[in-house]
């Protein structure tokens, strides 16, 4: 419970780093951070631990009793933000097009979606952010070694670079709790609904 996951934000309250529950503690308890509840106030140690349940949050106990875990602090002097290029790979392509296939506009499971070059590489297509898509397994055979448009498919969305912040970079940034959401630049067509995006989980 100690190595879970908590949002760290800078004091423009933007997020810059994803931090476990010990170094949390550690943080608000020497001062440098606070922590921040579901109605953005924000609390030192001493009334983050005098909150009688913290929204519902679960506990940890100390030798003068229990002390919800924080989801989100905030840095009380740090202003900078971290200069991080997003990865181009599988895992990010599928989370930028919202793990939707960009021709038929289906949502399978993820066994069945697999990564396509809108310009084939046969055709001199690059391995880039802006030609390559996810897409199902039937658009993808449909779609061969075609372009979309010499298949008689079309694109749902231009496909760019994503815009994301640092964060998402980060290695221990996969699981994201729901009290991050206020605070993450995600694109809305990546940020369905908790029940059915498998990026948003609840711990």
């Amino acid at each position: 419970m100690l190595n879970s996951s908590v949002l760290v934000l800078n004091r423009s309250f933007l997020p810059i780093h994803v931090a476990s529950v010990r170094r949390s503690f550690s943080l608000v308890y020497q001062g440098g951070a606070k922590v921040v509840n579901d109605r953005y106030e924000t609390f030192d140690f001493a009334s983050w631990k005098a909150q009688p349940d913290a929204q519902g949050l679960p506990c940890i106990g100390t030798t003068s009793g229990p002390v919800p875990i924080p989801r989100v602090i905030v840095l009380t002097l740090y202003d900078r933000m971290p200069r991080r290029m997003v990865r181009f790979s599988r895992g990010n392509i599928f989370s930028r097009d919202a793990f939707t296939c960009q021709y038929c506009g289906q949502r399978p499971p993820r066994a069945q979606l697999n990564l396509d070059h809108v310009v084939p590489r046969t055709q001199t297509g690059r391995t880039t952010w802006e030609n390559v898509v996810c897409c199902c397994v039937v658009c993808n055979r449909t779609k061969g070694g075609r372009t979309p448009e010499q298949a008689g498919l079309r694109l749902r969305k231009k496909p760019k670079r994503p815009h994301w912040t640092p964060l998402m970079g980060l290695p221990n940034a996969s699981v994201r709790h729901l009290e991050w959401r206020p605070y993450l630049a995600i694109d809305e067509s990546a940020a369905a609904d908790a029940s059915t995006n498998p990026n948003w989980v609840v711990m």
